[in-house]
């Protein structure tokens, strides 16, 4: 068999991979076929499906921890640098500079540090450069010098129970560890929560304190529970070397305080000074430590009279890392003022396109008088007696200086109807204006009529989990616990808004004024971790107060999956151009005590302060909803669902008879979806606004050629069942039956993958081998589902 007979594996074994180690590259220092990405999660109405991951044909290392060098190999049919695009996307991401693309005939090389005499060149196979000359070049581009070589190569924490570093988390230690060899003494890294930033900065300071670049090192976290964690998971490996840093290290006697660790963990609060105690801080010699790691420092490190800043001022010797989930904080304090732009950021839209992170849908909810105030009639008094101000209230008022009951009842009743329409199990936080706002949703979620039976089974169904609160604090592992079904709702103010990793949190409800682009992200932060093994692939955001509106931010965050608004009575879409957020970017209160627990007596601004009117009977009702929706791009449809599909699809196919046939002709109706999808078709906009009985292809045609809806149920009774199941023996035409029922119930993709088979009612067939081979073959099984398929789709109405 000739060269260009040869598959692209086969190039790789015959001839990219001899080639590799006559230039001296071990085994070691590549990885074949290294996927990068998970693939990003694509949720369709009730189906959930990975796109394809990113994968690197070959990805050469210097050192374990140091990616220089990739090479995309083609068979070859193609020419030597038909893989050099997609390498170079590649590159792009995981900042490598040296792309190669080959053929197995030669290689065709793109550097990207300037240092070839051309940007590309071709190679023999015979001339692939060694290791050692890639470093060279490699050390020129980032400026590494001779002395910094050791630290900038040094290896991350390796034990056999340590995970590998995803490829984002290794770039920002690598950034880090470079940037501190060269001098930098003030850093900052963002990455959206749930990427890993406490594993990352454990393997920056485990790097650098085994190779003595630091020797004592200071963590600072805002949270108990962060610092607990900490010490347990990510940190454990310091062992005896380190220890927790509050006043119990103080000695009583001699007011000194223990100097003999080399990696300290403290929460800020607890080494503050106060009016009646020195600061626990203060007792170390100002050059005491090294190094200084300063997570979620969004919370105000970088204010002139802040105590973080306090903090970091006394140890201003120190190399002093922020490490922040959000990339600025507001207009007038900004992270980046203090530690400078980010020496690496990963936003929360890298992380959902790479797979890693959970994707969101919006749930837009306003009620009537959230839109037009409510005015007290002449001389009408409260539900004590109290004469009411006679002015317009409206919703920075409500549940702060005006309390309505029927409408925590009605914000209430509609988290419990979204609920139970998807799975009332699904934990929940709600994020209120404070503690007595918190208390009373928490009581209308247990009163709601449809909870009853769920709160008798464990009344910790729903828990207020807030500062002042022992019983439901205590409760905060258990919600966070994904092996713990209850709490399932938590009503919280502020305490949940930052540092809680609720991994299986699936609901995000906002009913609460949000003044702060940081705590806003932060709270959407808590929805961000994917748990496919618990049945969490995405999140779903109940916004009752505009926070989307003002605080959207596509750059970092991505669009949404999906935006519902209870706005107006059109049922198309309309949107407007993106416009500024008319919030107020207003100082964060600092709400924590000094055991962290979280206290929100502390957040009450002078709109709380004032005396609350409670008013009764006052009703509240959602409006109608209306839909909007992100193309492919990103960029939100400014025309109706209806006339945006319309377009696409007339435009990809003249007519209902070209539709007709394609959609016969594809082997699975998946593929013609996904082209449809990549061509702009919101079909996942199309299921869920539509009804849950109509086939997509029938949506689709009724929207682009006219055609009468018709359920699916009505698309299987229409087909002529019995002559085609006639054809095979008993088990295949019961299981042919119950592919019938499962297309009724879920649509033709649910037909389409093997991986049915394994699901009710087939597993209680036999097993999927057994059911294939009730068809003769595979090949035999696929026919068969071919031929339903085709048998629904007989005709086109």
């Amino acid at each position: 068999m000739g060269k260009r007979g040869l598959s692209e594996a086969d190039i790789c074994d015959r001839f990219i991979t001899p080639a590799l180690m006559r230039a001296g590259w071990s085994s070691q220092q590549w990885k074949r076929e290294y996927s990068f990405t998970d693939g990003k999660i694509i949720v369709r109405g009730k189906l959930v499906a990975r796109g394809k991951p990113k994968r690197v044909d070959y990805l050469l290392f210097y050192k374990p921890n140091l990616p220089i060098a990739l090479i995309e190999a083609k068979n070859n049919d193609k020419s030597v640098d038909a893989g050099m695009q997609q390498g170079l996307a590649y590159a792009r991401a995981l900042e490598v500079p040296f792309v190669f693309s080959s053929n197995g005939d030669e290689f065709l090389l793109h550097d990207r540090t300037g240092t070839f005499p051309t940007v590309e060149q071709l190679i023999s196979l015979d001339d692939f450069p060694t290791p050692d000359e890639l470093w060279e070049r490699y050390k020129r581009w980032r400026g590494i010098q001779s002395d910094q070589e050791a630290v900038v190569t040094s290896p991350n924490y390796a034990a056999p129970e340590s995970k590998a570093p995803r490829y984002y988390q290794q770039l920002a230690i690598n950034r880090t560890v470079e940037a501190i060899a060269a001098g930098e003494r003030r850093l900052l890294l963002v990455m959206a929560t749930g990427t890993g930033k406490t594993y990352t900065a454990f393997n920056i300071i485990w790097r650098l304190w085994k190779t003595g670049c630091v020797k004592r090192v200071l963590f600072l976290a805002d949270r108990t529970i962060l610092v607990d964690q900490t010490m347990v998971n990510d940190f454990k490996a310091f062992g005896a070397a380190m220890t927790k840093l509050d006043r119990s290290l103080v000695d009583k006697a001699t007011g000194r305080v223990d100097t003999s660790y080399e990696v300290y963990l403290a929460l800020y609060q607890a080494i503050m000074g106060t009016e009646d105690r020195e600061s626990v801080y203060g007792k170390f010699p100002k050059d005491f430590f090294d190094l200084i790691v300063v997570d979620e420092c969004h919370r105000g490190s970088a204010r002139d009279d802040s105590a973080w800043r306090e903090i970091l001022n006394y140890f201003s010797p120190a190399v002093q890392i922020g490490m922040t989930a959000t990339p600025r904080e507001t207009e007038y304090v900004s992270n980046i003022e203090y530690f400078g732009e980010p020496v690496y950021s990963y936003s929360l839209k890298q992380g959902i396109d790479d797979g890693f992170l959970a994707p969101y849908k919006v749930i837009k909810v306003d009620l009537d008088h959230d839109l037009s105030g409510w005015r007290p009639a002449a001389g009408q008094v409260d539900d004590s007696g109290a004469h009411i101000e006679d002015r317009i209230y409206n919703q920075d008022d409500f549940d702060r200086s005006i309390v309505f009951p029927e409408r925590v009842r009605a914000v209430a009743r509609r988290i419990t109807s979204f609920m139970h329409s998807t799975d009332p199990m699904n934990k929940a936080i709600v994020f209120c204006e404070n503690v007595d706002h918190a208390e009373r949703m928490r009581q209308a979620l247990l009163n709601d009529p449809e909870n009853r039976s769920l709160v008798q089974q464990d009344d910790r169904y729903v828990m207020r989990i807030t500062g002042d609160n022992l019983e439901g604090k205590a409760q905060l592992d258990n919600f966070i616990n994904p092996k713990s079904p209850f709490p399932v709702i938590a009503t919280t103010s502020k305490l949940m808004s930052t540092g809680v990793d609720a991994q299986t949190c699936q609901i995000i409800v906002l009913d609460r004024r949000i003044q702060s682009l940081t705590e806003f992200k932060q709270i959407i932060g808590r929805g961000t971790r994917l748990r496919p093994d618990y049945g969490k692939y995405y999140f779903v955001i109940i916004d009752f107060r505009g926070a989307t509106d003002h605080f959207s931010d596509e750059s970092w965050d991505g669009p949404p999956i999906q935006v519902y608004e209870a706005r107006g009575q059109d049922g198309d879409v309309r949107v407007d151009e993106d416009g500024q957020s008319d919030y107020s970017e207003g100082e964060e209160i600092d709400e924590v005590l000094e055991d962290g627990g979280g206290s929100e007596n502390e957040e009450l601004d002078a709109g709380d302060r004032k005396t609350k009117y409670v008013v009764s009977g006052v009703s509240f009702t959602v409006a109608a909803e209306r839909v909007q929706f992100y193309d492919k791009d990103g960029k939100r449809v400014t025309e109706s669902l209806r006339d945006h599909t319309r377009k696409i699809v007339r435009k990809e196919y003249a007519s209902l008879g070209d539709f007709f046939s394609k959609w016969n002709s594809v082997g699975r109706k998946s593929d013609m979806i996904g082209e449809l999808i990549d061509r702009g078709v919101l079909i996942q906009a199309l299921e869920d606004s539509g009804s849950s009985e109509v086939d997509i292809f029938d949506v689709l045609c009724h929207i682009a050629f006219d055609q009468p809806l018709i359920t699916r149920r009505e698309r299987a009774e229409r087909a002529d069942v019995e002559s085609f199941l006639s054809q095979y023996g008993p088990r295949a035409r019961k299981v042919m039956v119950a592919l019938l029922e499962k297309y009724v119930e879920q649509g033709v993709e649910a037909i389409n993958e093997m991986g049915v088979l394994k699901l009710t009612p087939f597993s209680a067939m036999g097993t999927p081998v057994e059911i294939i081979r009730s068809f003769g073959s595979k090949a035999g099984y696929l026919s068969a589902v071919r031929k339903l398929e085709n048998l629904l789709y007989k005709s086109a109405s």
